[in-house]
């Protein structure tokens, strides 16, 4: 941890603030007629997501946090909890499938690769690759003279996943997804 002066605060920078961890989200200069300068910003708790603006004058000075990001991979589901295992040092870790998130768990596979953010040894944040590769196990069949529609026919993937592929594929090819928006990259090599 390290004191910045609040002057020196751009987006993206963790704050220890208020009692929690914040990031900004946007910071707005402003140097008035009358009176000091002082940083308008826009803060996101990082734990609830709540939003929060502050007011911070020149002479006030922030804790910029520094969070230390660690590989681990993911090992199996058990119950409510995601069993995760460090890269280097093979100790176990356990999550709530509500910190991953439903969008997310969906993409989890056997041995993937994640990367925690972490403050004082605790996770907080999760970061999944970017693409994924799932098989198609459901392909609706291309419907003749569909010119007028997108170019685009329903598929179900392994993992249970609704996406959509060109017309040409069918069961059994694997696709890459992306893991942001769900949707279909191209065909995986």
């Amino acid at each position: 941890m390290s004191k910045i002066n609040a002057v020196s605060i751009k987006p993206g920078n963790i704050l220890q603030h208020d009692g929690g961890l914040w990031v900004a989200v946007k910071v707005v200069h402003v140097k008035p007629g009358k009176g000091g300068a002082f940083a308008q910003c826009e803060l996101k708790n990082i734990e609830d997501g709540r939003k929060l603006n502050e007011r911070f004058r020149t002479s006030d000075t922030v804790e910029q946090i520094h969070l230390d990001q660690k590989e681990y991979s993911f090992l199996y589901q058990q119950g409510d909890m995601l069993v995760f295992m460090d890269q280097e040092t093979y100790e176990q870790i356990e999550l709530a499938k509500d910190f991953v998130g439903d969008d997310q768990i969906r993409f989890l596979q056997d041995g993937m690769v994640v990367k925690l953010q972490l403050f004082e040894e605790r996770p907080i944040s999760i970061a999944l690759p970017e693409q994924v590769v799932l098989v198609i196990v459901e392909a609706d069949a291309v419907v003749k003279n569909q010119t007028a529609s997108s170019s685009y026919k329903p598929a179900k993937a392994d993992n249970g996943m609704r996406i959509l592929i060109p017309p040409y594929m069918e069961a059994g090819e694997r696709v890459l997804v992306s893991t942001e928006t769900g949707e279909y990259l191209r065909r995986a090599d």
